[in-house]
């Protein structure tokens, strides 16, 4: 069994406040579980309404499939029409 943690770090550089954020953050999360049937939620920057850390995670048992669904959610969120920028974000697969 793998399990792949993808970290990725945002800027929601046209946002206001809080609620908004948490409106941009529920678009996403929710697109990006009913597409790619993943555990997604953010992690860290609660507090700040112009950044955010999203967790999204992949059980599989083979390390190609769990690696290339992860590489396919940080493709459809840089993609997406969403008013972000993608800062930073890093894959790692761990065997279990």
């Amino acid at each position: 069994m793998n399990v792949g943690v993808c970290r990725m770090s945002l800027r929601l550089p046209e946002n206001l406040s809080l609620k908004g954020k948490r409106q941009v953050l529920k678009s996403i999360t929710t697109q990006v579980k009913n597409k790619f049937n993943v555990s997604i939620a953010e992690v860290d920057d609660q507090d700040l309404w112009q950044l955010a850390t999203l967790g999204i995670c992949c059980v599989s048992n083979n390390k190609r499939y769990t690696n290339e669904v992860l590489s396919k959610v940080v493709g459809f969120i840089t993609n997406s029409r969403f008013e972000i920028e993608i800062l930073n974000y890093e894959i790692e697969i761990l065997p279990v």
